[in-house]
């Protein structure tokens, strides 16, 4: 008798220990998992901040929480590789420890982000306080492209001061901060030497990591077919690649060509990033570019406070306007997870593989009418919208929009 309660109290136990194996299961929604294959739909099951299993089916008896997806799309969560988010209260210091530039989390996990690089706004002499103020105080994952301008993007003059740009110092820098400097950023150069880009490329070089390039502006324009095939590197990065600004040359000409170069640069492994902004999307560029074969490699906002109330709204309002311009929701959600994971080669993000960390975006579809606005008030109709229902960051909830990952209140 002894022997069989024994036996019972040990199966109850290994019975308990089974049922509490996953912590969170997010069961019936439509995965999407470019790096995987994965296109259907599928549970996705959670413990310990990392994906324990993706498949059909999951028993939720075994899970300790059960979020229902059903009619959602779950994806990895989204990578924003163009933002800024070197906030503080410096006087005219635009996006250096100042007003113009946002702290992440107040702007991330809504719509589903999970991951931002701050794209240049510290140099090498100020990135330990950016580390300080915005990486170290955040829950949203914070990396960097690392301004070639030692004193970072501080607009105007400074960012045009050649004596400033030293490649050395920035890519020791680089080095010595690798878990979260992922490249090297160059913008707002307005002049018609190439040494700033040979002296960030250079940079790059030393560090081992990608350039991302904001070309400037210069009257004559300097070539961007020079930059894109000579100057770049397979693997930098070409940001607003819709814009079309005073004093450079547009990706598409004056009569709606795309020029030939362009794709020929993105085959040889340059990287076309959106960067939205406030002032660097257009439809009459983005429109046409994509119908002649230029489509983004990854999709971000270039967000901070002026941009984030005009057009571009946030990583969703840009992906969505995509979505409207005939890319599918595959080509989407690639552009915002797995590529942009390989272009700042950090493989272990923008995936929901077996023990990857569980970042994770669920996402709603809507379908309807809606107006899409781009940086010169131009608009366009589309019938689909996303929108973020839940966010994970390493398994925890920390955006959840109706509630559907809480029991439902029961009057007693």
């Amino acid at each position: 008798m002894k022997k069989i309660l024994l036996l019972f109290l040990i199966g109850m136990l290994a019975l308990a220990v089974t049922a509490q194996q996953i912590d969170l299961l997010i069961a019936g929604g439509h995965v999407i998992d470019p790096k995987n294959g994965r296109n259907g739909l599928m549970d996705v099951a959670i413990k310990d901040g990392k994906i324990l299993q993706v498949a059909p089916r999951i028993d939720p008896a075994l899970a300790r929480q059960v979020v229902d997806a059903k009619g959602l799309y779950v994806v990895p969560g989204l990578i924003d590789i163009h933002g800024h988010h070197f906030w503080g209260t410096r006087e005219d210091a635009y996006l250096k420890n100042s007003y113009s530039a946002l702290p992440p989390d107040g702007f991330t996990f809504r719509a589903g982000v999970t991951t931002v690089v701050d794209a240049g706004s510290p140099g090498w002499r100020n990135f330990r306080i950016f580390k300080k103020q915005t990486i170290d105080k955040s829950q949203t994952r914070v990396l960097a492209f690392l301004n070639i301008v030692g004193r970072g993007m501080s607009g105007g003059a400074i960012e045009q001061d050649l004596a400033d740009m030293d490649p050395k110092l920035t890519a020791m820098v680089a080095k010595q901060y690798a878990d979260y400097i992922v490249g090297i950023k160059l913008a707002h150069y307005y002049g018609p030497e190439w040494i700033p880009t040979e002296r960030a490329v250079e940079a790059g070089r030393q560090a081992g990591i990608p350039v991302m390039v904001d070309f400037g502006g210069y009257d004559p324009p300097l070539s961007l077919e020079t930059l894109l095939m000579e100057k770049l590197r397979p693997g930098d990065i070409l940001t607003h690649c819709y814009a079309h600004v005073d004093r450079r040359i547009p990706v598409v000409d004056e009569q709606g060509k795309l020029r030939p170069f362009t794709l020929q640069a993105q085959r040889r492994g340059v990287i076309f990033d959106v960067g939205h902004g406030g002032g660097s999307f257009r439809f009459d560029q983005a429109i046409p570019a994509i119908k002649q074969g230029l489509k983004p490699n990854s999709i971000s906002t270039d967000l901070h406070t002026g941009s984030m109330n005009a057009g571009m709204k946030n990583m969703l309002n840009v992906m969505s306007k995509f979505l409207n311009m005939d890319l599918s929701l595959q080509e989407v959600i690639t552009a915002a997870t797995w590529n942009p994971a390989r272009i700042i080669q950090r493989e272990e993000l923008g995936h929901l593989s077996e023990g990857a960390v569980a970042d994770v975006a669920v996402l709603r579809l809507h379908t309807g009418s809606f107006g899409f606005v781009d940086v010169v008030g131009m608009k366009i109709m589309g019938d689909q919208k996303l929108e973020c229902e839940l966010t994970l960051r390493e398994g925890r909830v920390v955006w959840d929009l109706n509630g559907i990952s809480r029991p439902l209140y029961q009057e007693k």
